[in-house]
């Protein structure tokens, strides 16, 4: 009898347990990353383009994997000859082509539905050499649909990025990153 009840208590938690895994998959069409860059002259804003985004999660567990994409040669400033050298010179497009971000881990909690605030661990590949990094993430979800936002600073000079300072006009060492991701969400 106690085994019968067992059973029938794992049959009705089964599903709520699966429920939890859900897939994020990146709209790359109305996601973008912005970069602010403070200089001694002036503060450099700036849009990437996102390539691809898929993230899995599970809410009843801390592990996430996957990844987002971004097209390093994707950057505009509003600035062509400054974009042009960002591309060739900082960010070596013609060798590494993307930057991406491998979630691992989370600390918090994902509610079913509304917003969370979690801290994202895990892997931000820059020039092809892979940092950690934790990022604070603002999450949504809404039925089906899903967006995170997230505000954090990369230190570019010291992952081993040419600093673009020159002469009078001096680049911060540290390029202040928000990331905007919209998109759907899947079990």
């Amino acid at each position: 009898m106690r085994s019968f009840a067992v059973v029938t208590l794992a049959a009705i938690l089964a599903p709520s347990a699966l429920a939890q895994h859900q897939t994020f998959d990146v709209n790359p069409d109305v996601s973008e990353i912005k970069i602010t860059l403070k200089t001694t002259h002036e503060l450099v804003n700036g849009t990437f383009h996102v390539q691809s985004g898929a993230i899995e999660f599970d809410r009843s567990s801390p592990k996430m994997s996957g990844s987002v994409v971004v097209l390093a040669g994707s950057g505009k400033t509003g600035n062509d000859s400054r974009d042009k050298k960002m591309n060739k010179e900082i960010l070596e497009v013609g060798q590494h082509a993307t930057v991406s971000f491998g979630p691992k881990s989370y600390a918090g909690a994902i509610a079913p539905s509304g917003d969370s605030t979690i801290q994202v661990t895990g892997i931000f590949t820059l020039l092809g050499t892979p940092h950690e990094i934790t990022v604070p993430l603002l999450v949504h979800l809404d039925g089906t649909t899903a967006s995170a936002k997230a505000h954090f600073a990369v230190p570019y000079i010291q992952w081993g990025l040419k600093d673009p300072s020159f002469l009078i006009w001096k680049a911060d060492k540290e390029v202040a990153i928000d990331l905007f991701l919209t998109g759907q969400l899947s079990k």
